[in-house]
């Protein structure tokens, strides 16, 4: 693979020298800024090999550099490992932006080229800086250079989209354009363009498979006072589709045909994100147009969940408890068996949550990182990076799954024999941040970041920390990462608000020795009206017993000990009437109270 990448760096250095650029910028996005993009879209991944979520990767005549965070850097590592490409560590004190380095590494005069379409006016921003104009860099939209090169670039999907029932999606088509419609009318505005495919799917209660673990298609989405008009590939619409488009008052039109539609906006005001939207569909709107640059109204209100999405989240939550117990009650004498690897445990867990009813598949590759590969944040067992697992130290499993009426994601680090004094403090010290999250009672319209250091204070006592993020909104049948909100330290401004779902996950890293994380999907719920206004809780929507036997007792006071057998408790009520004698017995034990 290393081999490829080279051949692949060089012949982008002779294409680049042909048509006049000095480099080229290769981000991770999608016309639509998807965190995960179809895999026509991930060049940034075809041309240095390195397959995060998150990165940017440059090339320049004579070096090269991939930009990622701290969840991939040990990943990053490994797979840059060989390649012409160098690693920057994101939000690392030291670490130049790409604005920087490439001022550093290129003589003045240079051009520097991107892709109008998977970049974004914040984008093209971020680069083109006075310090990068400073030094005669010149950055310019050009071609990507990958419509030329990638020989088997894997084409548009065109999979069939399909209605999401009212009884999962809580709320008529009709009903979700008069909220949007709401919006417009609050801010003055004669339209809203739509390029995330979340947000399209919601609004039009449609869902996909054009992305790998994500339902959705790829299009976009005008909406106006008295038009909605979905630009899709029209091959991807079913007679039931089209009827259900029609019966919604929706239009569709050709995906190509969204810039050339932009021109009749001249003379109006139009809401876009300048943040997300992509540089192409921003230049094809006329002189003429006001443009707001706002995020988009149906971020929030596709984050607030309605009655019956929350009653499908919890439904789906039983399910993907029942085969989560049935997957930790093998999984133990399994491994003492012999012959498990982390990717064959995978299989199992998929296999056991593919008997569940309304499963969709999962809602991201699963995470079984054994022993060093724990500290590997985003891990994902390959053929090449598989091992044994032994009957001694810890497994971190991060999965998830898409139902129809809900999404999953928790994380459970198992001890899967004796372990060490270091791997139980971690352990511990992690536990305890879960839960001093779990139990914090705040105001209505706390953000995240004013949460986020419950999760790492008893870890900071100890000189500890981890630089991912403490948690993210779920969807709907939707992405498993949904925002606008988040847990994290950097700043997050947006507000946490009534029935939000919000992961909580804090989590250690030893690098070469273990890694730990403990994650919850959680419903924000009112808990009290004072004369201070109100006040929120967090309700544990996962169910899953969280592994005792690696746990410090001695490091937990008796408000978290209560915590963690009340949780139990609830785990072990809802689901043991869905389990088999042997599983519910198996289930009474892994929840038995903790005596002291």
């Amino acid at each position: 693979m290393n081999r490829l990448i080279t051949q692949r760096v060089n012949s982008l250095r002779a294409y680049l020298q042909e048509h006049g650029l000095d480099a080229y910028i290769f981000p991770s996005t999608d016309p639509h800024y998807s965190e995960y993009p179809p895999a026509h879209w991930k060049t940034r991944e075809w041309i240095s090999g390195f397959d995060g979520s998150a990165g940017t990767a440059v090339v320049t005549q004579n070096d090269a550099a991939l930009w990622t965070d701290s969840r991939y850097f040990l990943a990053a590592e490994e797979q840059l490992a060989g390649t012409p490409f160098r690693l920057m560590k994101e939000r690392v004190e030291g670490t130049p932006t790409v604005a920087e380095w490439l001022a550093g590494v290129l003589p003045p005069d240079s051009r520097v080229g991107i892709d109008g379409w998977t970049c974004s006016m914040e984008d093209i921003r971020a680069i083109d800086t006075p310090l990068f104009r400073q030094h005669g860099l010149r950055l310019e939209v050009a071609p990507n250079p990958a419509d030329a090169l990638w020989t088997d670039r894997p084409p548009l999907p065109d999979n069939p989209v399909r209605i999401q029932p009212l009884e999962y999606a809580g709320r008529s088509v009709g009903e979700k354009l008069a909220l949007i419609r709401a919006s417009l009318t609050e801010r003055q505005a004669d339209g809203l363009i739509l390029t995330a495919l979340d947000e399209i799917a919601w609004t039009l209660n449609l869902r996909g498979t054009d992305v790998h673990c994500t339902p959705v298609f790829v299009s976009y989405l005008i909406i106006t006072p008295t038009c909605c008009t979905l630009y899709i590939n029209k091959v991807k619409l079913t007679t039931e589709v089209a009827a259900h488009l029609a019966e919604s008052t929706a239009d569709v039109r050709d995906y190509d045909d969204i810039t050339a539609d932009l021109q009749r906006f001249n003379g109006r005001r139009m809401l876009l994100d300048r943040r997300s939207v992509n540089l192409m569909l921003c230049r094809a709107l006329p002189e003429g147009c006001a443009v707001e640059d706002t995020p988009s109204p149906v971020a929030m209100l596709k984050a607030v969940k309605c009655p019956a999405e929350v009653e499908g989240f919890r439904r789906a939550m039983l399910r993907d408890g029942v085969a989560m117990v049935k997957f930790l009650r093998w999984l133990k004498p399994a491994v003492q068996a012999g012959g498990q690897t982390e990717l064959s445990i995978c299989r199992k867990l998929d296999e056991l949550r593919g008997e569940q009813a309304l499963y969709c598949g999962n809602s991201f590759d699963t995470i079984a990182g054994y022993a060093a590969h724990g500290a590997i944040v985003h891990y994902e067992p390959t053929p090449e990076s598989d091992i044994a697992l032994r009957a001694e130290g810890l497994l971190l499993i991060d999965s998830g799954a898409q139902y129809a009426d809900g999404t999953t994601d928790l994380t459970r680090t198992i001890a899967l024999g004796p372990v060490t004094e270091e791997e139980r403090r971690d352990y511990t010290l992690v536990l305890k941040g879960h839960i001093r999250l779990a139990r914090a009672k705040f105001p209505k319209g706390c953000s995240g970041t004013q949460l986020d250091a419950c999760a790492r204070y008893a870890m900071w006592q100890e000189g500890v920390n981890f630089l991912h993020g403490t948690g993210h909104g779920v969807g709907s049948c939707l992405c498993v990462h949904e925002g606008p909100h988040q847990i994290r330290m950097n700043y997050m401004p947006a507000p946490l608000l009534p029935y939000m779902t919000v992961t909580n996950e804090p989590g250690i890293y030893r690098t070469g020795r273990h890694g730990v994380r403990i994650e919850n999907t959680q419903l924000i719920l009112p808990c009290r009206e004072t004369e201070f206004g109100t006040f929120l809780q967090f309700d544990p929507l996962t169910l899953c017993p969280i592994d005792t036997t690696p746990i410090d007792w001695s490091m937990l006071d008796r408000e978290e000990t209560d915590w963690l057998d009340q949780y139990h408790q609830r785990v072990y009520e809802q689901l043991s009437p869905l389990l088999d004698d042997g599983h519910r017995a198996w289930l009474r034990e892994a929840t038995r109270p903790h005596t002291k």
